[in-house]
């Protein structure tokens, strides 16, 4: 809380939080941006840390947040800190037993919820929630006769309970914070059982957020962000939360359907200076443009064509080690071209852009340098506090995860070749699994990521080795080892599935302990309102079907065309191509009905995909593969 006051008093009156509000009727499109100073940001932050006092909230006491990104989602999470307390975010796609361990595991005294829908899963459970003092409700009015095993407010209404309670209270519970103690949990989205609570630290966060900071150039308090990834998620809690609170700056919250097409609005009209996107906003984003660029004709098909190429020799000079040097043209590239694109995007302002949280294709990153939006991939997790390794506008090298942060050390097992690493952003632990943290954290302080990984030689002379640019190459648990005993690596053979055939949306490997490799495949197709996939081919799935000169538009006539058939084996011979050994070969494929999503729970709410869960959900299909 010190770098928060310590904000709030230099940056008083200036603006904070940015948010639409718009009324039954009126489009977000034409709403007013309501603003919160930073005073008004700690003031609020401070009342409700008040009622939560005067409930009976203690310190260590937690409560859980259940919504999309608001203020009052931020008021909530550091108002419990205030109070001496800890906050941990629940995914709003979580289901109600989901939300049930979350609470109980975490013993949460509060919990605030967004509007009737959240507020239902808890009205079904309030009963099994013994530590339960109370829920309140942002966002909506509380709906008319709800009732449950503890009192529900309207975030107002609670607001006004701690009216009576004396500044000095709060001030006191603040100053009695120590460094090392957890402030915030971050539950892990739980692609094997149930997920595990990262405890993160008052020092964890106030030095991570400090040392990722100091990788870019300086920001201040007229740049600013737009907050729509899940604030439950280290990434966003990081970008929108505490990163803000070293600078000043501004953060402007999406609307909740940004991911499902708003999100292009909001950046246009607040024109952000720095921009985080798990891979899927870029590659939906890269689909749109491919789309755009394939009606391009004559002219305006040459001009576009090389303004990328300058725009791609502008961006390998960029790369560690390179010149830096603009190639000649490259201002008129960017006057005539990429300034028009960087507009309609709403990146024209953007300093720099990042990615992480989940693999992202090649493709994506080289198309996006050709236009000049480099963006700097990075690495990290939950038990790190969000970044270990990241690419800079001065330090990068694309198609890498970057180098490790300054102050840390890193270190590849020799035998498995798993990254560990260790430094100030390392977790607490796991809450109450004292046998899940030792076996992360070593005795020697070490975290190991169960990621397998390579440094290469480009060395940080003030970090120790090996501090050179970082290239994730799988996951240990992710290896597949085949009836012949050879340790394969999956997502190296998915990426050039992916790269081989450019309809493609995901794809799995399979193989464990079978005699050969085979692989499900699933097409681009059109999402639901809900994010869940239909059988409606889009993008370049079905530019691929009228390429191949096919008539196929859903996923069930790509299965039966011929055309298809002939285009996957032809992709696959072509990944098969790039492998190091014959072991890496995949033998037989099979298309999927429709694609992965976390509403059918093949994903985690970072879209990184859950092997277990979607073996069982396909696993007829990929049982008639090996029949």
């Amino acid at each position: 809380m010190a770098k928060f006051i310590s904000c709030v008093s230099a940056n008083k009156d200036r603006p904070a939080l940015h948010q639409k509000r718009p009324s039954a009727g009126q489009t977000a499109e034409k709403c007013p941006w309501t603003v919160w100073t930073w005073q008004e940001y700690y003031d609020q932050v401070t009342g409700f840390a008040k009622s939560l006092t005067s409930i009976g909230f203690a310190a260590h006491d937690c409560i859980n947040i259940l919504g999309f990104n608001a203020p009052e989602w931020f008021f909530a999470n550091f108002g419990a800190i205030a109070a001496g307390g800890l906050s941990a975010g629940i995914y709003t796609t979580n289901q109600p037993d989901a939300c049930k361990y979350v609470s109980n595991h975490s013993r949460a005294k509060v919990v605030v919820v967004e509007g009737k829908k959240q507020l239902d899963k808890y009205l079904e459970i309030s009963k099994d929630l013994k530590d339960l003092k109370a829920l309140v409700v942002y966002g909506e009015p509380v709906p008319a006769g709800a009732t449950a095993n503890c009192p529900i407010y309207s975030f107002d209404d609670f607001m006004a309970l701690g009216k009576d309670v004396e500044d000095s209270t709060i001030n006191a519970r603040i100053a009695a914070q120590k460094p090392g103690e957890c402030c915030t949990l971050i539950y892990t989205s739980g692609t094997t059982g149930n997920p595990k609570a990262v405890m993160i630290s008052n020092d964890n966060l106030c030095w991570t957020s400090s040392t990722m900071l100091s990788t870019i150039d300086p920001l201040g308090p007229k740049d600013c962000l737009v907050s729509y990834l899940p604030l439950s998620h280290i990434a966003a809690q990081m970008l929108d939360m505490h990163c803000p609170m070293c600078t000043g700056s501004q953060t402007f919250f999406a609307q909740p359907d940004a991911l499902r097409g708003s999100l292009g609005m909001t950046l246009r009209e607040v024109r952000p200076t720095v921009f985080f996107g798990v891979p899927r906003v870029w590659e939906k984003i890269y689909e749109k443009m491919q789309a755009v660029a394939k009606g391009n004709k004559g002219i305006k098909k040459k001009i576009a064509a090389w303004a990328k190429a300058k725009g791609t020799a502008k961006n390998e000079r960029a790369q560690f080690g390179k010149s830096g040097s603009k190639p000649f043209g490259f201002g008129v590239a960017n006057k005539v071209v990429f300034s028009k694109i960087k507009g309609v995007l709403g990146l024209d302002r953007c300093i720099a852009c990042f990615t992480g949280a989940a693999p992202i294709e090649l493709k994506v990153l080289n198309y996006f340098a050709s236009i000049d939006i480099p963006i700097y991939e990075l690495f990290g997790q939950s038990e790190c506090t969000g970044p270990h390794t990241v690419n800079t506008p001065t330090a990068w090298k694309i198609g890498t995860c970057g180098r490790p942060l300054p102050g840390t050390e890193s270190k590849i097992v020799e035998d498995t070749g798993e990254i560990c690493y260790r430094g100030r952003h390392i977790f607490m632990g796991y809450m109450y699994m004292k046998d899940k943290t030792a076996e992360t954290i070593d005795s020697e302080g070490w975290l190991h990521s169960g990621d397998v990984a390579k440094f290469d030689e480009d060395n940080d002379p003030n970090i120790p080795v090996p501090s050179g640019f970082m290239s994730i190459t799988g996951r240990i648990k992710e290896l597949i080892i085949t009836a012949g005993g050879e340790n394969i690596p999956p997502v190296l053979i998915e990426n050039e599935f992916k790269l081989a055939m450019p309809a493609l949306s995901n794809c799995m490997v399979i193989g464990d302990k079978r005699k050969f490799l085979t692989i499900v495949l699933c097409l681009l197709v059109e999402m639901n309102e809900d994010g869940s996939p239909t059988n409606k081919l889009t993008g370049a799935a079905l530019d691929t079907s009228k390429e191949i000169g096919s008539s196929a538009t859903t996923v069930e006539e790509a299965q039966t065309c011929e055309k298809w058939e002939q285009y996957f084996n032809e992709g696959t011979e072509k990944a098969n191509g790039k492998t190091t050994s014959r072991a890496q070969r995949v033998s037989k494929w099979a298309l999927l009905a429709t694609d992965f999503s976390e509403s059918t729970g093949e994903l985690t709410p970072t879209l990184k995909l859950k092997r277990s869960v979607a073996s069982d959900i396909h696993s007829a299909v990929i049982e008639g593969m090996y029949a």
